[in-house]
């Protein structure tokens, strides 16, 4: 049966808003619980990744509304930056891609045009993440609450929280080297990518740049291991660039066209001079700095002239690339004549043995060669090799006597020390480049700028760092191994750049408004403001009334109300109604985001809270939810979904064709939510077939249900619903939703269809169980659940109802204990089958003799007083008459059943001796035979006259009856 889930969904998102569940104002006879994700930045339509992570945090909601808990759950929209401006410039000049982009994504000719100002831009991408995904998904946000980092009000908030910082110590100017985009300036590089399009992996490295004096001018070769000058023996040229030349501070410097570019960007006074062909520099000698010792310049296809300055010194003793580079020069005749070498320097070109490693002989560069086997440049291995040589060198290296002053050092103390001496001399200068291409989203390249005056958020401050690290102890953090790591985070954090110049959508920097707050920084403590943030849309107050004292007092508590009041025109009655809203949702119990925020968002979050708000306002807990990616690339690594980059269909297509419910199952249940998931739309197919079969079986039992008495069946189906309840609040209340929908959409289906099977049909029964399993339905699969509730005739609606609670009274250990002896031997009766071969006609169970249940009896007794062992018990076995006549038989079983036992528990046993197996089989013997397809007798052990051609029932024992097939 096909089901027509969209009309389902907005029928029951109506009837919520309708009812007012989407609305959370304060109720101080209830607890509360408070919850956000991470918000998105506005830079396009968001794709089937983002509603993994949203779609937890809605379940996890309606399961704390569900038991007892008055959820307040806001979102807002994240428009910092200058992704809203880059989609803007696009749209204007009619770019075709982001055209057909946005058309794709179901954007009309006529939405595009009213898309007059980045602003315009960023309402649009607002109402369509609220309309077209957060409430077409359920989620029962409070709407009222909405934000966006662009609003007059929450810009007020940006400006008093900054103002705050600033009173706390944490705001520090000093110069820097930031990303820089030629367009808007400086951008944030980090795994977030809020201002950028490619590079979220780059990370700044600054390198020493080595003089080598060549006449009245400078080879400058960028270096990230000075402490090696002792070991150069050439220099390492590009033939086929056009090399610039640049005076900086007197001296004519050449460094690569795009090494030019950058520093212009680094050093003051640069001017261009002139020019030089890399084939001409072949065969010029220069004199290597600290060292004073002339060197070759060669040729090398491996100089890139877009990374350092497009020059490199030789160092083949420790550097893998120079080693085999330079043997490779020597056995090429060819290269030799063609840039006319001289076969006596290159003679003279040998290897210097400089630094002492652990595991490596006089030449590091060359044992790892040989042990990765490479044998020519440009082997992808060198990589690997640089990385372990230069990994284990700076480990584990001593700088050997040919280092002069340097002897002896440790090459970690040495590389500094080395660099600052050749600075002093002047023969060695400073330069920052990024580790990769970085991209912004106006599609600008992003390089390195000095910027003299810049603002940071000083997040290195060590007290504020030990706070953050012992209220972290306090925190629920997941997953664990983010919670064990997060300690290392805040102590690696250090002071980040929080302010932006040029072309930035973002709050004006209160000490200085030619600054723009850039996209992390206003994003930290913003769960507070969602509280705050229902009276600025409702009117309630203007934005130019939220004065630093307006916060003050109803976040800090500064101040009284009639002052405040008197000072910004706000009543009394409302600011103490707003204050006590703060102090009644706050502290944030849950603030959920995807695995790029570990070492971004979430350690600022914290820190601010920390140097902010007193302490019973600090954060409570955070988890972590990791990728849904795309397919895997030739290396076998997932591609990331994004924004920009596609990789998904857009979510209301995925909707549509999937159903919103089989959707947030398909999240919720598909993996952990710690670890990547592939989009894969069979997969998500098989979550839409589940969903329609639990439709069909829900319906199914509704028509079935009858007069019939109630059966062992029933207390069974009770029983193992009353436990689901139990391992489902377990699983919710550590928010493992994997192993809750396991059981609500898995083992609760397949009990339901046992119980069907085995003839259940009572209708008490059928009714009591599908309440409790419709309401655990409701966290994941809502609208489904209100279908369901509905048809079965269940007043009201399930998302207002409380999440069942276990009654023990209806746990039946005898029921369930039966239920599973009876299918353990249905399934040793296909096997039996199967391993016979033979056509049957007839099947026989034996159930145990009484003797041999006496025996457990005797062993359980023992078991309570922790006194079993295997002679007591058979002692005690061979003292009774009753027991003794079975001879050997007795004590053989006695010491079974110990060791059996011994690994066991009382629990777990004494069904074993409580249950009437024969009147257990009984009667279900015409269910067994129907099943079998062919007569099923039961038989005791212990009557007389049994049929038992075969001896079959002598080796029947209590929970393992024998079988004999005819």
């Amino acid at each position: 049966m096909a089901y027509d889930y969209g009309t389902m969904e907005k029928k029951w998102q109506a009837r919520w808003i309708e009812a007012g569940l989407d609305k959370s104002d304060r109720d101080d006879s209830k607890p509360k619980f408070m919850a956000i994700f991470a918000y998105p930045g506005v830079t396009g339509y968001l794709h089937v990744g983002h509603l993994r992570g949203y779609t937890y945090l809605d379940a996890i909601a309606r399961y704390k509304r569900m038991t007892g808990y008055n959820v307040l759950f806001p979102v807002g929209t994240h428009a910092t930056g200058n992704g809203g401006i880059s989609l803007y410039n696009r749209i204007t000049r009619k770019d075709e891609g982001t055209i057909d982009y946005l058309k794709r994504n179901g954007c009309t000719d006529e939405d595009i045009e009213k898309m007059k100002s980045p602003l315009d831009v960023i309402e649009f991408f607002n109402n369509v993440y609220q309309t077209e995904y957060w409430k077409k998904f359920g989620f029962l946000s409070d709407w009222r609450r909405f934000t966006c980092t662009l609003y007059p009000d929450y810009a007020k908030f940006i400006d008093w929280q900054f103002r705050k910082l600033h009173d706390a110590g944490m705001l520090i100017q000093k110069p820097y080297y930031a990303p820089f985009c030629p367009v808007h300036g400086p951008v944030a590089v980090d795994a977030s990518e809020t201002d950028i399009s490619k590079g979220g992996k780059a990370e700044t490295q600054e390198y020493t740049l080595l003089k080598f004096k060549h006449g009245d001018e400078f080879l400058i070769a960028a270096t990230l291991r000075p402490e090696t000058v002792y070991g150069q023996v050439c220099f390492w040229v590009d033939p086929e660039t056009e090399y610039k030349k640049i005076k900086y501070n007197g001296e004519v410097w050449i460094v690569s066209p795009q090494a030019a570019e950058k520093m212009v960007l680094q050093k003051d006074g640069i001017e261009e001079v002139g020019s030089v062909s890399g084939k001409d520099m072949v065969g010029w000698m220069c004199e290597a700095p600290m060292i004073h010792r002339e060197i070759p310049v060669f040729p090398a296809s491996f100089v890139n002239p877009d990374v350092g300055t497009g020059l490199v010194t030789s160092v083949p003793s420790d550097a893998p690339d120079d080693w085999i580079s330079l043997e490779a020069i020597k056995k090429n005749p060819e290269m030799i004549t063609k840039y006319g070498l001289s076969q006596d320097i290159l003679d003279k070109a040998v290897p210097i043995s400089i630094i002492e490693m652990k595991g490596y002989g006089e030449f590091p560069a060359k044992d790892i060669i040989d042990k990765l086997g490479i044998k020519e440049p440009g082997d992808p291995k060198l990589l690997d090799a640089k990385h372990i040589v230069y990994k284990d060198g700076f480990h584990t290296g001593k700088m050997k006597d040919i280092c002069g002053e340097f002897a002896g050092l440790r090459v970690q103390e040495a590389q500094e020390k080395m660099k600052q001496a050749m600075i002093a001399s002047g023969e060695a200068d400073t330069f920052h480049d990024l580790t990769e291409e970085v991209i912004c989203r106006c599609g600008a390249r992003v390089h390195i700028k000095r910027i003299d005056d810049q603002w940071f958020i000083n997040y290195a401050d060590p007290k504020f760092t030990q706070m953050t690290k012992d209220h972290c102890k306090n925190m629920e953090l997941n997953p664990p191994e983010w919670s064990d790591n997060v300690y290392g985070v805040l102590d690696w954090f250090r002071e980040r750049a929080c302010v932006r110049l040029g072309n930035w959508l973002g709050t004006k920097f209160p000490y200085d408004d030619k600054w723009i707050i850039e996209a992390i920084s206003d994003s930290t403590l913003y769960p507070v403001y969602y509280i705050i943030s229902i009276y600025a849309n409702e009117k309630q107050i203007k934005p130019e009334q939220m004065t630093e004292e307006f916060f003050d007092y109803v976040i800090l508590g500064k101040g009284d109300s009639a002052t405040v009041s008197k000072n910004t025109g706000i009543a009394a009655e409302l600011l103490e109604k707003i204050r006590k809203d703060v102090l009644y949702w706050y502290p944030l119990d849950l603030n959920l985001g995807g695995k790029e925020h570990m070492t971004v968002h979430f350690p600022a979050f914290l820190m601010n809270h920390i140097a902010i708000l007193p302490e019973e306002m600090w954060p409570r807990g955070i988890t972590v939810n990791w990728y849904i990616t795309g397919k895997k690339d030739k290396t076998g690594e997932a591609t990331k979904i994004s924004k920009s980059k596609g990789g998904a269909q857009p979510i209301p297509g995925a909707a549509a064709k999937f159903g919103v419910d089989a959707m947030r199952l398909y999240y919720a249940n598909v993996a952990s939510m710690f670890v990547d998931v592939e989009w894969d739309e069979d997969t998500v197919l098989t979550y839409r077939q589940r969903v329609d079969r639990i439709m069909m079986a829900v319906q199914d039992l509704i028509a079935s249900e009858s007069d019939a008495p109630k059966a062992g069946i029933d207390d069974w189906l009770i029983s193992r619903f009353n436990n689901h309840i139990i391992n489902i609040r377990k699983a919710m209340d550590k928010n493992d939703l994997r192993a809750m929908t396991t059981i609500t959409y898995f083992d609760m289906f397949n009990d339901m269809k046992w119980y069907n099977r085995r003839g259940g049909s009572n209708k008490d029964t059928i009714l009591e169980a599908l309440k409790i399993w419709i309401q655990c339905m409701m966290p994941v699969t809502p609208h489904t659940a209100e279908e369901l509730w509905e048809q079965a005739g269940f007043e009201g609606l399930v998302s207002a109802n409380q999440m069942p609670e276990a009654d023990e009274s209806k746990i039946s250990v005898a029921a369930e204990y039966g239920e599973n002896l009876l299918r353990d031997a249905m399934s040793d009766i296909t096997e039996i089958r199967k391993i016979a071969g033979i056509e049957v006609k007839k099947i026989v169970l034996y159930t145990s003799a009484q003797w041999k249940k006496d025996v457990m009896n005797l062993a359980l007794d023992m078991m309570k007083e922790g006194k079993l062992s295997i002679p007591d018990l058979t002692k005690a076995c061979m003292a009774r008459e009753d027991l003794r006549k079975n001879g050997k038989a007795v004590s053989s079983l006695a010491q079974k059943v110990a060791v059996e036992f011994q690994r066991s528990t009382v629990e777990q046993k004494q069904p074993v001796v409580d249950t009437d197996e024969a009147a257990l089989f009984s009667s279900a013997a015409g269910f067994l035979s129907e099943e079998n397809g062919v007569p099923v007798e039961v038989c005791s052990a212990d009557a007389e006259g049994i049929y038992d051609p075969q001896g079959k029932a002598k080796v029947a024992v209590p929970g393992r009856p024998a079988i004999y097939l005819e």
